[in-house]
């Protein structure tokens, strides 16, 4: 659940010195680094001015596919991602920061989750936290409603930090009648090579070393 606090509508710089303070209050559980503050505190210049929306950890996964021994597919997912997101289609400007908890990761079999865990894999112990933050968004040409059609970022897995590209699959804004305010959200897919991130055991016995990531967002209106 996000945390309620109130948001100056005024200033920009106030604005989002409370946005900040919101979401450090949404990470006090997690161990803290350098990089969660980097990420949770640089707002591009290029976007300052764009709508500021608090990612909502309850609807924002990342979840994985990867086949096991060429004969079946392994799926799973890590949960309870934090962050925050500024958009504004008409401007063409998107930014996000998202921070996701290797802790949550769940594929529905504790002794399988244990092991993708320990340091065979993502090493949660050394590694405990994952991090993308985009530097690029694409729209289509429509000018009356322009629609996201890709996200260039960086993803931090493992101590590695490398480029990837997310395919969205839909991503839209609409006023919530639950939450009596603007939300944004959507699916985006890509396909990494693991071993880029370090993260290489059994790839010579079988379980590939291509992993597709399936990310679903959601994100309030502050």
């Amino acid at each position: 659940m996000m945390v309620k606090e109130d948001i100056p509508t005024g200033n920009i710089q106030q604005r989002n010195v409370a946005m900040n303070r919101l979401l450090f209050n949404q990470v006090v559980s997690y161990p803290r680094s350098p990089l969660i503050v980097v990420l949770l505190m640089v707002n591009c210049a290029a976007s300052s001015y764009a709508a500021n929306y608090v990612i909502d950890p309850a609807r924002t996964n990342v979840r994985f596919t990867i086949d096991y021994f060429k004969n079946a597919t392994n799926t799973g997912g890590v949960y309870n991602v934090i962050g925050q997101l500024q958009y504004d289609p008409r401007a063409k400007i998107g930014n996000i920061s998202l921070v996701i908890p290797i802790s949550s990761l769940s594929t529905g079999n504790k002794k399988f989750d244990l092991k993708l865990t320990s340091s065979k894999f993502f090493d949660m112990e050394q590694f405990p936290l994952a991090y993308f933050k985009s530097t690029k968004w694409y729209f289509t040409n429509d000018q009356a409603s322009p629609q996201v059609t890709q996200v260039d970022g960086k993803l931090t897995l493992h101590g590695e930090t490398h480029p990837v590209t997310l395919t969205a699959t839909k991503f839209n804004c609409y006023l919530s009648p639950i939450v009596k305010k603007s939300v944004c959200g959507g699916d985006f897919i890509t396909t990494i090579d693991r071993t880029k991130w370090n993260i290489n055991k059994y790839t010579l016995l079988g379980i590939t070393k291509n992993l597709t990531l399936n990310i679903q967002v959601e994100a309030a209106k502050l």
